[in-house]
């Protein structure tokens, strides 16, 4: 079967083995890549989205990336690791520092960048959310809340949305709602129900153009049907992106408060600022019972989440949450205080909100010279353009838009596509005004080529 005639392939990334990657890589890449990829390909276990790889990196630094030709490409995808940017020197530093004073801790102890970075982000994080615990990625973050909602409620059960994605292992698998990822592995989790998600462009419920917030209320009647649940768990954003109205969460939260369940958020993919707030949840004024971050917290170097809960969730001295080998580094804990930092000192927060509106203004001028494009919304610097052949049915421009990412590439800029047709920006919190609008015209550019 071609990959693109898969609907389970229209989810979290875009295909790596269509013809046109293959297309691509003949008129773009020299023998000496093409001879590396060939090794690699050799070398790694096979798995879509990711092996057989697209190209070879050589260098990467503040909202670029770098191959072995030496061509420069804005990075718009940077797996959402580059809130600070690439290789920044402040983060390198704080790394360089850390490695020539305490390298790594060991079981049993701690040490000062952990006590440091656990008090900082308890002191950043929303409401009573005082107790942390550190992991090297959101995979293992978001188990260790899933373990953590059993403890404190003694029940078992999940309520968690259909196309959401909370990390790649068997569990999170369980609780997530891709089929790219579930498909063919079997039995998972029991207990983990799933209800719609949020989404306001393709709304299961038929609200009429304007949203009444039954999914919302859905997410109670499960709740009180099943009567046992632990937790619901959510992204709060998804990062296709789409953005629940403004009372959505708090409503979902009032509902979990009714009927004994904590309420989860994942905000690994966005938190230290990528909406234009520290903690997307912020956008809400809501609190939830557990945060999980992660991605950029390791300063765009480290793999490294943590997990931030309420202080009454204290309660599983007895029991080996997470028990990670690198849970307290102190070099990924270097990193990640000098991430924050950078994001204090340099007003970054201000820079994702002023330059995501600048930004939308200009992609919605595209909206209006192209037809191909059906949708473009955003919040700070997570942005979505949504690709579509009729406004009308919002048909997704699959095809299309796999050739729109092709032709961007070939003229220096590169992006995500989700749900196999839309174009995920999100770019390093550190961009400038003039480096959006060359993206901006590389996408005008790459659209018109494509036409429709």
């Amino acid at each position: 079967m071609d990959p693109r005639e898969s609907k389970a392939d229209l989810s979290e990334g875009d295909v790596n083995l269509s013809p046109r990657r293959a297309d691509w890589g003949e008129k773009h890449l020299d023998e000496e890549t093409r001879r590396l990829l060939d090794e690699d390909s050799r070398l790694f276990l096979h798995q879509s989205l990711s092996t057989p790889c697209l190209d070879v990196l050589a260098a990467c630094e503040g909202v670029h990336i770098e191959n072995l030709q030496g061509r420069r490409l804005l990075d718009f995808h940077g797996n959402n690791v580059h809130q600070v940017g690439f290789s920044h020197p402040k983060v390198l530093d704080a790394v360089k520092a850390q490695l020539d004073e305490l390298s790594f801790c060991t079981r049993r102890y701690t040490n000062r960048p952990a006590i440091e970075l656990a008090r900082t982000l308890c002191e950043l994080a929303p409401g009573d959310l005082g107790r942390v615990l550190f992991c090297p990625g959101g995979a293992g973050a978001m188990g260790m809340a899933l373990k953590l909602a059993r403890c404190a409620t003694g029940r078992f059960k999940t309520i968690s949305m259909w196309d959401s994605f909370h990390g790649a292992s068997l569990d999170t698998i369980s609780i997530g709602g891709e089929a790219f990822f579930r498909s063919g592995m079997g039995p998972l989790l029991s207990g983990a129900e799933h209800v719609p998600p949020p989404d306001s462009y393709r709304c299961v419920w038929d609200c009429g153009g304007e949203c009444n917030l039954k999914c919302a209320d859905y997410i109670e009647y499960v709740l009180e049907k099943e009567g046992d649940v632990a937790a619901v768990i959510a992204e709060t954003v998804r990062s296709t992106p789409f953005i629940p109205p403004p009372d959505y969460w708090r409503r979902v939260r009032s509902a979990c408060d009714r009927h004994g369940a904590l309420l989860i958020l994942d905000e690994i993919p966005h938190c230290l600022g990528r909406t234009g707030k520290m903690f997307t949840c912020e956008h809400y004024d809501v609190v939830p019972d557990m945060l999980v971050v992660g991605k950029g917290l390791g300063g765009g170097i480290f793999p490294f989440a943590a997990l931030i809960a309420r202080e009454e969730l204290n309660l599983a001295a007895d029991k080996a949450l997470g028990h990670y080998t690198h849970e307290k580094s102190p070099v990924a804990c270097a990193a990640a205080l000098a991430a924050i930092g950078v994001i204090e000192d340099e007003e970054l927060l201000k820079n994702a909100e002023r330059i995501g509106g600048f930004a939308l203004e200009k992609l919605g001028e595209l909206e209006r010279r192209h037809s191909l494009v059906g949708d473009v919304r955003g919040l700070g610097l997570l942005i979505g353009v949504e690709l579509v052949r009729d406004r009308e049915t919002r048909e997704r421009a699959v095809e299309e838009a796999e050739e729109v990412m092709y032709q961007a590439l070939s003229r220096g800029l590169s992006f995500k596509l989700t749900m196999g047709n839309i174009i995920t920006l999100t770019p390093a919190l550190t961009i400038t005004r003039d480096e959006m609008g060359e993206a901006v015209r590389i996408l005008d550019e790459s659209l018109g080529q494509v036409g429709c």
